[in-house]
């Protein structure tokens, strides 16, 4: 018979343990569901949130203004060793689950003087390719970034004439910050469907003492590709964790100049909830924030625990396409 003492005893144990050993005290689903955003509030935060003409009524860098030459002097700052890590998934030349559009590539000469090769992409902002999007790729009732209408702005024939790729041509140099949300809830990946909140977020930060401010890049994992080296491909259209809709604010306030992530949203979606992608484009669109997509964050993970280092010099360099919406991109960390 286990006596109370004993009983008492094993779940100190337990405890200690549990401490040791770094497991955090949060679960995959949270004990009570976090409120969906409803229409209204996400309506109503597309004018209470706006960042339109904040910089000017000609402006087409949003919250990239804030990436000063002082800002990308004190990212320098944190580069000590000089190690990098890309933040690029692979290009891929097959369809799969996840990217049903593949690179076109050929090798189109070869013999004992040299090689060259073609190369197309065929989807720039598809699932299978890591990019920036440039501000002309969504739209609000008809209008983009900063209030500027669409009609004759972006068109078939001449592209994005406003708003383009071409605007950060010469590259964003900030500070990178890693949310790295499996690490915090002790787990290989968030499942499917689970949303990341602020309180996630700010446990992290709690933990780790690093904070996303303005300017910086802030750089959200939830181990979409550590879920693949697990299971196999998958489709991230049905299957992803990602940002919930109620961390708008939370961006807003922050100032954030860039937001990075392995998928945009999450699935599967409880009913009622809105559009998978309403961050993404709300980020991108309203609040004028560099969004970097389908990232992958899996050896910047590695790296940054290594070292227990979750801030560092990050450089995204786009390629400079004429009325272009978006562009194929190899970001780097820099420790």
């Amino acid at each position: 018979m286990i006596t109370r003492h004993q009983a008492l005893w094993t779940a100190l144990c337990v405890t200690l343990v549990a401490c040791t050993t770094g497991q955090a005290p949060y679960a995959q689903e949270p004990a009570s569901p976090v409120p969906l955003v409803t229409t209204e509030q996400y309506e109503r935060w597309q004018t209470e949130l706006s960042n339109w003409g904040r910089w000017g009524p000609e402006d087409e860098l949003g919250a990239a203004n804030l990436i000063t030459s002082a800002k990308r002097a004190e990212a320098a700052r944190l580069v000590r060793e000089g190690f990098t890590v890309s933040l690029s998934s692979n290009a891929q030349k097959y369809e799969s689950l996840d990217n049903p559009c593949p690179i076109d590539w050929s090798m189109v000469r070869a013999s004992r003087t040299g090689a060259s090769d073609r190369l197309a992409y065929p989807c720039i902002h598809g699932p299978g390719t890591t990019h920036l999007d440039a501000f002309a790729h969504v739209f609000f009732d008809g209008k983009m970034w900063n209030g500027y209408d669409v009609d004759d702005l972006v068109t078939l024939e001449a592209g994005a004439t406003r708003n383009s790729i071409m605007n950060v041509k010469d590259g964003l140099v900030t500070r990178g910050v890693l949310y790295d949300i499996p690490r915090l809830k002790d787990v290989p990946y968030l499942e499917p469907g689970a949303r990341i909140t602020v309180d996630d977020l700010e446990a992290w930060e709690a933990r780790t003492g690093v904070k996303v401010g303005p300017g910086d890049a802030f750089l959200i994992r939830w181990g979409r590709w550590a879920r693949q080296e697990a299971l196999g491909p998958f489709d991230t259209g049905q299957e992803a964790a990602g940002l919930d809709n109620g961390v708008i604010p939370w961006l807003k306030e922050r100032d954030v100049a860039i937001a990075g992530w392995e998928t945009p949203g999450y699935a599967p979606q409880p009913e009622g909830d809105l559009s998978r992608v309403a961050l993404h484009n709300f980020a991108l669109t309203i609040l004028g924030i560099q969004v970097l997509d389908r990232a992958d964050f899996q050896a910047l993970a590695n790296a940054a625990a290594a070292r227990n280092r979750w801030e560092f010099m990050v450089t995204i360099a786009p390629l400079p396409i004429p009325n272009g919406t978006g562009s194929p991109v190899n970001p780097i960390a820099m420790f």
